[in-house]
Formats: C-alpha cells, sequence, structure tokens
C-alpha cells in the first residue's frame, strides 16, 4: 500500500469525524496544560512567585514527572481512538480515557513505553541514527497491545520489532510527509495543528491497519 494510499483512506476515516479528532487534541493539551501549571503555581507559593519565579522547583519537576507517567495511557488511549476510527467503530471521544478504567493495563502501558524509551536511548548512545531506525521498528508496539492484550512488555516489542522489518522505510516516509503541514500550521501560530495531530494519528493507525496488524512473521 502506498503512502498516498494510506493518506486518502485517513481523511476517508476522519470524514464526520474531524470535530472528535479536533475536541480529542484540545482536551489533551489542556489537560497537561493546566495540570502543569496548577502545579508549578502551587509549588511556586502562588501565582505571583510563579510568575517570577526562574525555573521550576525540585518539588514541582517530581510531581510532573509522575503527572507525565500517568499521562502515557491517555496518549495510548487516543492511538486507539484513531485506529478504531480506521476501522469503522465509530468512536466516541470517551474511549480514549477508559483505559483508566483498567489499572493493570495502564500500568502495562506505562511500564511499556518507559522500556521502549530505554531501548531507543541505549541504542542512540552508539549513533543517533541506529537509535532511530529502533525508535521506528518499536512504533507498532501500542497498537499491537490493543489487538494482542495478552502479550507482555517484551513479547509487545519484539513484535513490533519483527513485524516492522522491511516497513521502518515506509513508515518514515509517512512522517516525513506531514512536514509541509506542520509548518503551515506553525505559520497559522499552531492554530492548524488542531487539525494535523488529527491526520497524522489517523494515517499512523491505517499504516499499522494495512500493513502491519495482520503481517504474518516467519521464523527461520
Amino acid at each position: 500500500m502506498k503512502i498516498k494510499q494510506i493518506k486518502s483512506e485517513a481523511r476517508q476515516a476522519l470524514k464526520g469525524s474531524w470535530g472528535k479528532g479536533v475536541l480529542l487534541t484540545i482536551i489533551y493539551f489542556l489537560i497537561g496544560l493546566v495540570l502543569t501549571t496548577l502545579i508549578n503555581i502551587l509549588f511556586s507559593g502562588g501565582i505571583h512567585n510563579w510568575l517570577y519565579q526562574q525555573s521550576p522547583s525540585a518539588g514541582a519537576e517530581l510531581v510532573n514527572f509522575i503527572i507525565n507517567l500517568l499521562y502515557i495511557p491517555l496518549s495510548i488511549g487516543i492511538l486507539w481512538f484513531y485506529l478504531s476510527l480506521v476501522r469503522s467503530e465509530s468512536p466516541q471521544v470517551s474511549q480514549a480515557f477508559r483505559i483508566y478504567t483498567d489499572a493493570s493495563l495502564s500500568v502495562k502501558l506505562i511500564g511499556t513505553n518507559i522500556m521502549i524509551g530505554i531501548f531507543t536511548f541505549l541504542w542512540s548512545l552508539l549513533l543517533l541514527i541506529p537509535g532511530i531506525i529502533k525508535g521506528l521498528a518499536y512504533s507498532q508496539t501500542m497498537f499491537l497491545l490493543k489487538d494482542n492484550p495478552e502479550y507482555g512488555i517484551f513479547e509487545a516489542i519484539t513484535e513490533s520489532r519483527r513485524r516492522m522489518s522491511g516497513y521502518k522505510w515506509k513508515y518514515f516516509l509517512l512522517n516525513l510527509s506531514f512536514i509541509g503541514w506542520g509548518i503551515l500550521c506553525i505559520i497559522s501560530l499552531g492554530i492548524g495543528f488542531l487539525w494535523l495531530v488529527p491526520y497524522v494519528y489517523t494515517s499512523n493507525a491505517a499504516f499499522y491497519h494495512n500493513l502491519i496488524a495482520e503481517k504474518e512473521v516467519i521464523e527461520l
């Protein structure tokens, strides 16, 4: 499947659902902004101190780190929302938040995200390029966990690496193709990202659904 076809399928999936995508992007952005701001104000001792404080306190940085970890399941819930959209399952925005109703799943997703980050970082210590290649190889892990909830953390990461064999360059080019749109979004003072983010997420979901989800892995 060509990149042009993947993006076309993404646009087709978004027909009638652009509003959901924009709303989800706004909610995700606002939650992160509000939480971070409130934490920094709290640890600064008030709005006035926060406005004139040069850098966040150690306490604020620690709490923000914890909040970022707890934020991971929501970011993955959003990925799954767009996969459901590609599969014509008519998902609602609230679906992205239901992931928190399963504590064990949330913990697994956080752990998986951390391990991907560690593996990618370690490969990057060799050189930048190996880190990028491994990042591409691990890119389908979260989608695989949606379709295969029985997978463990390392099993899902390994399966993503296997299924991305021969597809990493295509996935890289797919995401690279949005650079022009990204520049236009910056020129629009960021407003365009409300539509670009859903477009990118849906395209990535279409990539997984059409090229990776059902790919047979042949053990040699």
